[in-house]
C-alpha cells in the first residue's frame, strides 16, 4: 500500500492529467475513479485541491478544444465518422444534435453527463460555428461540474477509498486481472450490440442506384428524410420529393404517407 501511495501522491497530478486528457481525446480509458481516489488523497493532505482542479480541467479543455478545431475545420464529417467508431451507436450524432438544438451552446455545460453527448458536443459546437470564448467558457464550467463531483466524492469517502486500494493491492495482479475483465466485457457486449445494429441495416437497405430505378416508377415510394434540423442545416443536400419527418413528433408527416406504399427511410 505504502508503495502505491507514494507513486499516486507523488506524480497524482500528472496522472490525472494524462488520464484525463486521453479520456477527452476519446481514448476508451475511464477517468472517474482515479479523480476519486485523488479527491481522498486531498482529504489526506497529499494531494492539493486547486492544483488538482486545475489539471483537470485545463486537460479537459485541450482534449475539447482539439475535437472543436476539428470540428471547424471538417464539419459534418468529422461527426460521421464519430459515429462510425462509437462503441454506443444508440447515443450518437442524433441525440446529440437534439439536445443541442434545443439547448444551444449551453448544453455544453452538461454534456459530460449525457452519455454519447460528451464525445459528440465539441466537435458538433465547432461546425456550427460556436464562438471559441464561448464554447471554452461552456467547457471550462462543464469540466469543473464533472471533475467536481468525483474529486468531492473521493474526498468525503477517503477512508472507504483507502480501504479499496489497500484490498486492491492484496489482491496484486488478480485486481488488475478483474479489472482488464470487466473493461473487456465491457467492451465486448457493446461491440456485439453495434455488430448485430449493423446486420439488422443493411438487410433492410437499398442503395443508391436502387433507389433511383424505384422513383422511376409510376408507383414511386414515399422517401422520409429523419434528420434534424442541425443536419439539415450543415449538409442540405436532400433526395428529391423526400418528406422531411420531425422525429420527435412524427405522427404530422406519417399521417399523409398511404399505408398501400412502400417507405424509404434516411438519416445522417
Amino acid at each position: 500500500m505504502d508503495e502505491m501511495t507514494g507513486l499516486l501522491a507523488q506524480h497524482g497530478l500528472v496522472l490525472v492529467f494524462a488520464n484525463v486528457l486521453l479520456t477527452q481525446t476519446g481514448v476508451p480509458l475511464p477517468a472517474v475513479p482515479l479523480l476519486i481516489v485523488a479527491g481522498a488523497f486531498v482529504a489526506q493532505g497529499q494531494i492539493a485541491l486547486f492544483p488538482l482542479i486545475l489539471v483537470s480541467v485545463a486537460a479537459s479543455l485541450i482534449g475539447d478544444a482539439l475535437w472543436y478545431v476539428a470540428g471547424r475545420l471538417y464539419g459534418y464529417r468529422i461527426l460521421r465518422t464519430l459515429c462510425r467508431v462509437s462503441i454506443e451507436p444508440d447515443s450518437c450524432v442524433k441525440q446529440t444534435e437534439t439536445v443541442f438544438e434545443r439547448w444551444g451552446a449551453p448544453s455544453l455545460m452538461i454534456a459530460k453527463y449525457v452519455p454519447g453527448f460528451s464525445t459528440i458536443a465539441p466537435p458538433l459546437a465547432g461546425t456550427m460555428r460556436v464562438g471559441f470564448p464561448s464554447f471554452l467558457g461552456y467547457s471550462a464550467v462543464a469540466a469543473l461540474l464533472w471533475a467536481g463531483l468525483p474529486i468531492a466524492l473521493g474526498a468525503i469517502f477517503s477512508t472507504e477509498v483507502e480501504r479499496a486500494l489497500k484490498w486492491l493491492e492484496g489482491m496484486g495482479t488478480g485486481a488488475a486481472v478483474v479489472i482488464a475483465t470487466v473493461v473487456a466485457l465491457y467492451v465486448g457486449v457493446k461491440l456485439a450490440q453495434r455488430y448485430l445494429l449493423i446486420r439488422f441495416l443493411r438487410m433492410a437497405r437499398i442503395n443508391v442506384e436502387e433507389l433511383r430505378k424505384l422513383l422511376g416508377q409510376v408507383e414511386k415510394p414515399v422517401v422520409l428524410d429523419v434528420r434534424s434540423a442541425t443536419a439539415r442545416k450543415l449538409y442540405p443536400r436532400r433526395i428529391p420529393g423526400a418528406i422531411w419527418v420531425d422525429i420527435v413528433a412524427p405522427q404530422a408527416a406519417l399521417i399523409a404517407v398511404p399505408p398501400d406504399r412502400d417507405v424509404v427511410v434516411y438519416c445522417s
